[in-house]
Order: structure tokens, then C-alpha cells, then sequence
């Protein structure tokens, strides 16, 4: 029996396999997410500590600037996504507790079991018992009704996902309409030889970190290798637009090595 053509331009051949980025590899897109699921069951007990030894606790600073800049208000619904240890969800509700605004709403979403467990734990750690929600979900599926938010935060999350496009329009469905939209993500460092000096050392300290200090050099090299992937902040702005935010703008920071990109459901 003749096997089935794999001539691409043969009509009768079967469809190819989509394929989705995978650090430098690609993979087919129906394995990614669990491939990152993965990556950060293996790193979330040393997710955060990791996060201050890469940055020299400079990921600190930039979560701020991403609080300041969504100025929570009071009785608003704010959604995190991919926020499973609590980082941005504990800024938050800090912010309006320090107003003494009405009760905080704020929904942590993580595909990640294991990153949640770790926000329970570290939540109850700080008497953090109220105002918040842990909810299991896929950004590009949210398990979350429409027009529910007042704003949506992800904070370098947003290039682990599969498809980028299905995740923006999913985050402009779960906002009211005047929500706001705000995502801090690795990008392109905007100066040519700081972006040497970068790289030179995101390759191979990432990796040597990872392996000393979570016992897992692989996943700290995938997550160099997802940031050197992911849209640099022009594209990432247009892709946005045809989500169809408006009044999109984005803020570099650090030289460009994180960019903070916002815009309003309308």
C-alpha cells in the first residue's frame, strides 16, 4: 500500500503540524503549554528568589513602575495573569489598602499549579487573606466571563504563551469597555553595545544561575532563549492595535531590556 504523500503542494497530503517557539527550538503548538507548564513547575520554588540573583533585584523596580503606572482604584476588578507567585497581585493590593479604599478585587490567573500553591503559601505568609482570588487558566482560554475587568496586568508572562494573538484578544474580552491593559515583558535593548553586553551575559549566567541555584540549568536557558524570541516592543505595540486596544503606547525601561506596553479596551 502506497504511504500518504508529505508533498507540501500536494492537495491530498496531510496538514502540517503548527509549530510554536520553544526557547530556540520549534515545537509542534499543541505540546508547548505543556512544555512550559514544565519549565515552571520545575523552577517555582525558587521562582522569586531566582528573579532577584538574575536582575540584582532590579525586577523589583520594574514591577513598581508597573503598579504606579495602573494607579489601582478604588473598587476596581483588577485580573493578573501568569501573576501565580503573587508578586504583582500583593503590590496591588498594598496600593489600595494603603488608601483605604473599599474591599480589593484582585484575581491571580496561572496555567501553573505549582506557581499558585507557591502565592497561597507566600499570601498567607503576609495575612494577604482578603481581596483575592487563584483561579487555574490558560491566558489564551480564560476561564473568566466578559466585560468583567477594570484592568488586566501580565508581568513576563506573555511570551510564554503559545499564541500570542489568542492571549490579547482573550485579555481585551475579559475587560470592560475604557479597561486598562498593561504588560511588562522582556524586549530589545535599544543600545548596540549594551545589547552585546546583555546577551553576552543573559546566556551564560541564566543558565549557570538556574543550575546552581535551581538545580535546573534547562529551563533558565529556555527563558533566555523565549526573550530573544519575542516581538520587539514596535511589533508587540501593532499587535495590540489589532486586538484592538487603543491608545497604545509602551515605556522602555533599563535600556529596553524590559518594556511596559498599555493600552484601553474600547
Amino acid at each position: 500500500m502506497a504511504s500518504p504523500s508529505t508533498d507540501p503542494a500536494d492537495p491530498s497530503a496531510p496538514p502540517a503540524a503548527e509549530q510554536a517557539s520553544f526557547g530556540y527550538r520549534d515545537v509542534p503548538a499543541a505540546e508547548k503549554a505543556a512544555m512550559v507548564r514544565g519549565v515552571f513547575e520545575s523552577v517555582a520554588p525558587r521562582y522569586d528568589l531566582m528573579n532577584d540573583l538574575m536582575s540584582a533585584g532590579v525586577h523589583r523596580l520594574w514591577k513598581n513602575t508597573l503598579v504606579d503606572v495602573l494607579n489601582p482604584r478604588p473598587g476596581e476588578r483588577i485580573l493578573d495573569v501568569a501573576g501565580g507567585t503573587g508578586d504583582i497581585a500583593f503590590r496591588i493590593l498594598r496600593r489600595q489598602m494603603a488608601r483605604r479604599a473599599a474591599q480589593p478585587d484582585v484575581t491571580v490567573c496561572d496555567i501553573n499549579a505549582a506557581m499558585l500553591s507557591v502565592g497561597r503559601d507566600r499570601a498567607a505568609d503576609r495575612g494577604l487573606l482578603k481581596g483575592l482570588t487563584w483561579t487555574t487558566g490558560d491566558a489564551e482560554n480564560l476561564p473568566l466571563p466578559d466585560r468583567r475587568f477594570d484592568a488586566y496586568t501580565i508581568a513576563f508572562g506573555l511570551r510564554n504563551v503559545t499564541h500570542i494573538d489568542k492571549a490579547l484578544n482573550e485579555a481585551h474580552r475579559v475587560l470592560k469597555p475604557g479597561g486598562r491593559f498593561y504588560c511588562l515583558e522582556f524586549s530589545k535593548v535599544t543600545t548596540a553595545t549594551v545589547s552585546r553586553l546583555y546577551d553576552a551575559y543573559s546566556s551564560r549566567a541564566l543558565p549557570l544561575l538556574g543550575r546552581v541555584v535551581a538545580g535546573d540549568a534547562e529551563s533558565y536557558r529556555y527563558l533566555y532563549e523565549s526573550i530573544q524570541r519575542f516581538p520587539r516592543q514596535r511589533e508587540l505595540g501593532e499587535r495590540l492595535r489589532q486586538a484592538g486596544f487603543a491608545n497604545v503606547t509602551w515605556r522602555n525601561m533599563s535600556m529596553g531590556v524590559v518594556a511596559l506596553h498599555g493600552g484601553w479596551r474600547i
